[in-house]
């Protein structure tokens, strides 16, 4: 842009000191020479790239990198990682290696955060490429493994992991060229052309490297053949094998390719490309002392550059006709070219809109640049603000945690103390029973009847062994329930012989294997039945046990025909009578703590009759079919 400008202010002054001027641009024409002949050794593709650059690349370039600074604005993070990879591989083409390797960059951290693992791979890819360019080896092989890493197809991943190693490598190109061979089966086994061609490439470089030549132009004329159906990919290839030529000073075969090249160029109609050529053309001429066919390139190249616009490119072939006069030593003809550029200056200057958006594109690289800064302070606050939610989070969830398992302790310390007191209760039966028991035998054996009281203590030590065994349940099956109480109803039936009989009815529908009822609840009842009940009845008396199915229960009825409730409390004894309350007193207890325990609704009735004598007690369990915890 300093060179424009200052050809630029030649020309408004032109007509009051043309002669000095002239001069001037010479001594810049100089020093810009001077700068292509240190650069030569490159092979000419930073010039060559840069004089691309000037047409329809930055052009693009500019437009894109607006559309990205407005996707950055809106936050369209997706459209953002496609733009920023589109102008990393357009500056890689064009030798800006360092802008590339920031875009590409900046998408691979998107394309990572929205774990998009086909784009990651790619984009590390490109960028461990970028990174190879720049002699980033230790990086480039890191980011060669992460493509690798991430790649989804295994083909394409062994060619990163081979790129990592090969890297590494970058000294030894013998072990480079082994790996790049390695890398070519792969590509060439799953047909991967585009890799091929850059295959081919990398194996003509690393020759290079290695002072071989020939290996280096076989290796892009493998690449030339592959890429036959790229007709821009078949320019550059015929660049850097001609330019292999030239520095092998294998003249002719330079111009051969050249000229292909050229024609490549012409058949796309890329007038940058076809520019570039013909004044690498004319170059090669120049180095035959064909002077008159590389002015002639020349002068065509620069008629193409000003028809078409392209300032850069004029300036290029100014400078380099200016060259070819100042070898033959015609000064005037060298004067008269570049008096023609600063008259041809102001209409190419309008004419060339890569100028204009050369700077457009500056510009907004300048605001993408502030507004990725701004992105990233904002991720950072961001992060410090998630951090900090983080942790309030992870302090509510720990407090929560410990007021749970506060909460469970002391729910588990009260379901114990209610097992434990539930347990206590049902033990206080046993003693009860024992001890009446023990009265029978001893009145057995007070009576002489040792038959009976042999009978009695057999029976007896039986329903004890069951007793004790279901002492420590809560529940047991119906049918173990049933058969604890027909052999209670046995054993006290053997004592009061003369006193009652029983009968037990079950209803068939109910599956007493599988019907689960709380322990030792019917058979305080039985007892008060027989022992207050059917003892005092002068004639013989009955009791009826049935179990019935009702709606969600198993309902239960002990009905005897005996004294009463009314009339057994007036001849108990007052001892009799605190006795009988704490025995109904326990079994409501047990009751209400499995109901909490287990959330189970079981209740009792005890209802004396009206038209008959005897008492009626009403058992409601709730129905389970299956053994509680």
């Amino acid at each position: 842009m300093v060179f424009i400008w200052l050809f630029y202010t030649v020309y408004l002054n032109y007509r009051m000191q043309r002669v000095y001027y002239i001069v001037f641009t010479l001594l810049l024409c100089h020093c810009f020479s001077f700068s292509q002949e240190k650069d030569s050794t490159t092979y000419g593709k930073k010039q060559n790239n840069v004089m691309r650059s000037s047409g329809r690349v930055i052009n693009t370039n500019a437009r894109k990198a607006e559309q990205l600074r407005q996707s950055l604005s809106e936050n369209d993070l997706t459209t953002a990682a496609t733009l920023y990879e589109e102008l990393a591989e357009s500056l890689a083409e064009q030798g800006e290696y360092g802008k590339a390797e920031n875009y590409f960059n900046s998408a691979l951290k998107i394309y990572t955060r929205q774990k998009n693992s086909v784009k990651t791979a790619s984009v590390a890819r490109s960028l461990a490429q970028v990174l190879e360019q720049q002699e980033k080896y230790a990086e480039a092989a890191d980011k060669y493994r992460m493509a690798g890493e991430t790649e989804t197809k295994p083909a394409v991943s062994r060619l990163n992991f081979t790129d990592a190693k090969r890297v590494r490598h970058y000294d030894n190109p013998e072990t480079q060229l082994d790996m790049i061979d390695s890398n070519l089966e792969i590509a060439e086994d799953e047909e991967i052309l585009e890799e091929q061609v850059n295959l081919y490439r990398q194996r003509a470089e690393t020759s290079l490297r290695a002072d071989d030549t020939t290996g280096a132009i076989q290796s892009y004329s493998q690449a030339i053949k592959i890429a036959g159906s790229s007709p821009r990919e078949m320019v550059k290839l015929k660049t850097e094998a001609a330019r292999v030529y030239e520095s092998d000073n294998r003249i002719d075969e330079a111009i051969a390719l050249t000229t292909a090249a050229l024609d490549e160029a012409t058949a796309i109609d890329d007038t940058d490309e076809i520019i570039a050529q013909t004044q690498h053309l004319a170059g090669l001429y120049q180095r035959k002392k064909e002077d008159t066919q590389a002015i002639t390139l020349l002068e065509k190249a620069y008629q193409t550059a000003v028809t078409h616009g392209k300032t850069t490119a004029a300036r290029e072939v100014v400078m380099a006709l200016g060259k070819v006069y100042q070898e033959q030593g015609s000064t005037q003809q060298s004067l008269a070219a570049y008096h023609r550029f600063l008259d041809d200056l102001d209409r190419l200057i309008r004419a060339d809109s890569s100028l204009f958006d050369a700077r457009a594109f500056a510009t907004t690289e300048e605001r993408i640049a502030r507004l990725e800064s701004e992105r990233q302070l904002k991720d950072q606050l961001l992060l410090k603000t998630n951090r900090l939610n983080y942790v309030l989070f992870g302090s509510v969830i720990l407090m929560l945690v410990l007021l749970g398992w506060i909460v469970k302790s002391f729910y588990d310390i009260k379901l114990k103390n209610k097992k434990i007191a539930l347990q206590s209760l049902r033990r206080e039966m046993n003693p009860h029973f024992i001890f009446n028991s023990l009265n029978s035998i001893n009145q057995f054996i007070a009576e002489n009847n040792e038959r009976e009281a042999n009978t009695y203590l057999t029976s007896y030590s039986r329903l004890m062994r069951s007793t004790m065994e279901m002492s420590s349940k809560d529940f047991i099956t119906l049918a173990e329930e049933l058969e604890l109480l027909e052999k209670y109803l046995n054993l006290e039936h053997l004592r009061f012989l003369d006193t009652f009989d029983y009968t037990v009815e079950v209803d068939p529908t109910i599956d007493t294997e599988h019907t689960w009822v709380p322990n030792m609840l019917i058979q305080p009842h039985v007892e008060n039945a027989i022992w207050h009940g059917l003892r005092y009845k002068e004639e013989k008396g009955l009791l009826k046990l049935s179990v019935a199915n009702a709606p969600g229960y198993i309902k239960v009825i002990i009905d005897d025909n005996g004294i009463g409730t009314t009339q057994s409390r007036a001849l108990k004894t007052h001892n009799q009578k605190l006795h009988d309350s704490r025995g109904l007193k326990n079994v409501r207890e047990r009751i209400r703590l499995l109901n909490k325990l287990y959330r189970q609704d079981h209740s009792f009735r005890i209802v004396e009759k009206e038209q008959e004598s005897g008492t009626r007690v009403t058992i409601y369990f709730s129905k389970q079919l299956k053994k509680q915890p």
